[in-house]
């Protein structure tokens, strides 16, 4: 994010897309509400489902899936020709303008409407409202990056902040909401192929130097290493023999399931280390028991890039270790020590070479957390990004054309499907499916269709059905709710017993390597 949550209620315009907020971000959509109903801020919805914040949107877009670019595209296209965006911003702060403004030429309100199924009047309107705001926030999630052009959604959110003059004001900014509590401290300490901590490039030779001197070694590489989605085909193909795996549950979140489970099949030997017994961790060779949040000290780097100690407060089972204790002891028993006595000494490290972090002591966030860049232990923290410049100087425009989706619905697979989650589950379901009201509010899977084409296909609710791709099939019950839109349905991805994942399509973004989990197209027929 670039600015914080609490921001969030400085907002005139909030524009959420992609982001079910109040079933996966609860406490982020107080905000969101907030503003609207105490500070009279508008709120856009850009999402297919009638989501729940759509109660409290002055406008609600209802495009076709994996058509974010074009819309994007469309609202810019007319603020670039009512001549309302921020001229001084983007003369003084911004680079790439005129070609973009090029590309965005042909996008049209009546040819973004054929694309997307928003109305044309639907197009003009949301354009003016974001632009006459005088700060406006824009707030997405994985219905934004769990695509083929992921990464080009993104950039062309960027696009339309800068297009506005809104980054780097309070109230404003371009915020990412992160899918899991940590998942920023994880992308911050190195949790990436091609990065050290503080998203340091491997390739950089100073960068290199640092570190080896930093762990007395030397020879380290210089080569990125591979994401998830390239090691399985690795595996599959015997390139890969081995795989550790630290809190991650594959065996349920990666796309095409059936074909993930061969590749880990393929493997000579795998570790999982986890707190519970996962659908990953029964496949394993070993597997090392580790403390939840709760049973050890440490940080979060949330959100909003807010570095926050957390406290052990109770006693770890069995013979469950802290992660870091783990690691430590296998380099011990490989001959190397690394040194470490506690949290506290791990995270001294990390601040010592993350340049980012490098203010951030354990003393300075004993009651408070702060945002990063904090670069030295005079400074304040950044609760707001690019308030003067950017990183790189100015902001680079991004020519990005509309490209669709990797899989489109055809006469055999004449649905489409989206995946997402419930407010009663997280995730891959390892730790919520273990509490026993939550299983009660929702026991099972589900996939959610319209009114319209449950009559079409002549279902009802409740029945009991057959949902399949390409790639795979699994059972569950079909709801029938105002939520969908025609032509598309819904599943959340906690059922392990009905794992969506075994449908999704494994088409990659080119970039960012994230498989294309919320487009793939299926078909449905009654259970037998």
């Amino acid at each position: 994010m670039t600015n914080t949550i609490a921001d969030i209620e400085e907002s005139d315009v909030i524009l959420v897309t992609g982001s079910n907020t109040t079933e996966n971000h609860p406490v982020i959509s107080s905000f969101v509400k907030r503003a609207v109903t105490r500070r009279g801020a508008k709120l856009i919805v850009v999402d297919p489902r009638r989501i729940k914040l759509v109660d409290f949107a002055e406008k609600w877009l209802r495009p076709n899936l994996g058509t974010d670019v074009a819309w994007l595209n469309g609202l810019m296209h007319v603020i670039i020709k009512e001549g309302l965006y921020d001229q001084s911003f983007v003369e003084n702060r911004t680079e790439g303008f005129e070609e973009v403004k090029a590309m965005v030429e042909k996008f049209t309100p009546e040819h973004v409407s054929t694309i997307t199924g928003i109305p044309v009047k639907d197009i003009i309107d949301t354009a003016r409202l974001y632009a006459g705001a005088k700060a406006a926030s824009l707030l997405y999630c994985m219905g934004i990056t769990q695509h083929v052009t992921g990464t080009d959604n993104v950039k062309t959110l960027a696009n339309l902040a800068m297009l506005c003059g809104n980054l780097g004001i309070r109230g404003g900014g371009v915020n990412p909401l992160r899918g899991q509590n940590n998942v920023q401290g994880a992308c911050d300490m190195g949790g990436l192929p091609n990065v050290f901590s503080g998203y340091q490039p491997v390739t950089d030779p100073a960068a290199i130097s640092k570190m080896e001197k930093a762990w007395s070694t030397t020879g380290l590489s210089n080569k990125p290493g591979l994401t998830v989605t390239e090691m399985l085909p690795k595996a599959y193909a015997g390139e890969l023999r081995a795989m550790y795996i630290i809190g991650e549950n594959p065996m349920m979140s990666d796309a095409d399931l059936n074909h993930a489970e061969k590749c880990f099949s393929h493997l000579d030997f795998m570790v999982v280390q986890d707190i519970f017994m996962t659908e990953t961790a029964a496949i394993a060779d070993v597997v090392l028991p580790s403390c939840c949040f709760a049973e050890k000290d440490g940080t979060f780097s949330n959100t909003e890039r807010r570095v926050q100690r957390v406290r052990k407060a109770v006693e770890p089972p069995g013979s469950a270790w802290e992660d870091w204790k783990i690691t430590a002891e296998i380099a011990s028993r490989m001959g190397v020590d690394m040194g470490f006595e506690n949290a506290e000494s791990v995270f001294t490290e990390l601040a010592s070479v993350t340049p980012s972090y490098g203010g951030i002591t354990w003393a300075r966030i004993e009651k408070e957390g702060l945002h990063w860049p904090c670069p030295s232990t005079e400074h304040p923290g950044t609760p707001i990004l690019h308030t003067e410049t950017f990183p790189i100087g100015k902001g680079k425009f991004s020519v990005i054309d509309y490209i669709p989706p990797a899989e489109i619905a055809d006469e055999e697979y004449p649905l489409y499907l989206t995946t997402g989650r419930v407010l009663y589950h997280y995730h891959s379901g390892s730790m919520t499916r273990r509490v026993d009201g939550l299983n009660d509010r929702s026991p099972e899977g589900f996939v959610e269709i319209s009114i319209a084409d449950a009559e079409k296909y002549n279902f009802k609710d409740g029945d009991r059905v057959k949902v399949a791709s390409r790639r795979g099939e699994i059972e569950l019950l079909l709801s029938v709710s105002d939520k969908a839109v025609d032509g598309t349905v819904f599943i959340p991805f906690h059922f392990a017993e009905a794992a969506v994942n075994r449908l999704t399509n494994a088409a990659l973004d080119p970039t960012s390597k994230i498989p294309e989990f919320k487009v793939c197209a299926v078909k449905i027929s009654n259970a037998a």
